[in-house]
């Protein structure tokens, strides 16, 4: 089952949050620190009583094996760009202990259906390239990188 979260569900999706936050401090741990501080914690009560965002979980036999965090956009058109209705996934996280199993796919088929629903013109995400595995569920499930941000380190040049 796909839903919108309840507060009572939000401690364990910060468990799962802190899943996604660990991946991260291992695979650019130049950037990402390790552990799962308070104010990242308290970050996800933020965003559920957000009224332009929302926080969605999957379970399965009463556990949450899936949540995601998103954030509707509304870009006003500007000399560069057309006005633009975005439904962006800020956060995404399958519990290690349940991946490879369909319940990803199941929690972005509601998030697509949502989107559909209220008028979105697109699903937009971003995430780090060394997470090869997400890459390629996301190529799987339809996504197609629209752009690239780069980087030139500059701390272990002489």
């Amino acid at each position: 089952m796909v839903r919108f979260a309840e507060e009572k569900d939000l401690p364990r999706v910060n468990q799962l949050r802190s899943q996604v936050s660990e991946l991260h401090a291992k695979g650019r741990p130049d950037i990402f620190k390790s552990g799962f501080c308070q104010e990242l914690q308290d970050r996800v009560y933020e965003m559920w009583q957000a009224e332009d965002r929302d926080v969605i979980v999957a379970e399965r036999d009463g556990v949450i094996r899936d949540m995601a965090c998103v954030e509707y956009l509304n870009k006003q058109e500007s000399p560069y760009c057309n006005a633009r209705k975005i439904y962006y996934i800020t956060e995404f996280g399958v519990d290690e202990a349940f991946q490879r199993q369909g319940i990803g796919q199941e929690l972005m088929e509601f998030i697509r259906a949502d989107a559909w629903a209220r008028g979105f013109s697109s699903i937009e995400l971003d995430m780090w390239s060394f997470n090869e595995t997400a890459q390629k569920f996301y190529e799987a499930i339809g996504f197609r990188t629209s752009h690239l941000f780069m980087e030139c380190n500059l701390t272990n040049e002489v």
